[in-house]
């Protein structure tokens, strides 16, 4: 499991190959930096070699170009699908000063965020199909950002029965991450997320 553990947030990873495949479809990518924190799930389609060869784009191009913008960052990614098979990608900026946090999905990877100050579900819709190098409709969704507020990102190979339930009455993001490990099948290549934002909240 990957993960991160600072003063301002708390991340925990799972990514598994689907079962008979040694090479998965999937990746991730989750750095922070001084002021913000950046992560991705991408879903290559197909699954084995020619989906990872798709899906390995994604963390290359945000290593080097995280500073950019989210919209910067998936035309980026789009034009680096050309004679590619194509990924489902979905990209999640915080930005500490502002404490917003802006998302953009392109594809089949849901992300939830539940912000305890509201008792608020937010699950934005992605835009449908996949980056293929061929122009793209992009939409990025801002939201302000709060202390506590807890969130999801999976590719489609996570497969649970009350996603908003259990990330409503998560504690923590190893809550969660348990939480989602105990309710999800197995089977497929399968990426989620789970994070926590603290700011100035106690641990």
């Amino acid at each position: 499991m990957k993960q991160i553990d600072s003063q301002v947030m708390h991340v925990r990873v799972y990514n598994e190959a689907k079962d008979g495949n040694r090479l998965s479809g999937d990746t991730y990518y989750i750095a922070e930096y001084p002021n913000f924190f950046l992560c991705a799930i991408a879903d290559g389609l197909g699954n084995g070699p020619v989906a990872k060869e798709s899906a390995d784009v994604i963390p290359e191009i945000l290593a080097e170009y995280g500073e950019e913008s989210i919209d910067s960052l998936m035309e980026r990614c789009n034009n680096e699908m050309i004679y590619k098979r194509g990924a489902a990608v979905a990209l999640v900026k915080v930005d500490y000063k502002a404490r917003t946090l802006s998302y953009s999905c392109v594809g089949n990877v849901k992300f939830y965020m539940y912000q305890k100050k509201f008792d608020k579900m937010i699950y934005p819709l992605p835009v449908m199909g996949y980056l293929s190098g061929r122009k793209q409709s992009l939409r990025t969704q801002t939201y302000p950002v709060y202390p506590g507020d807890t969130f999801l990102l999976h590719s489609d190979g996570v497969n649970i029965r009350n996603p908003k339930e259990i990330i409503r009455s998560a504690r923590s993001a190893d809550h969660l991450y348990e939480r989602v490990m105990t309710d999800m099948k197995f089977g497929d290549d399968a990426t989620f997320i789970a994070g926590r934002l603290l700011f100035h909240e106690e641990v």
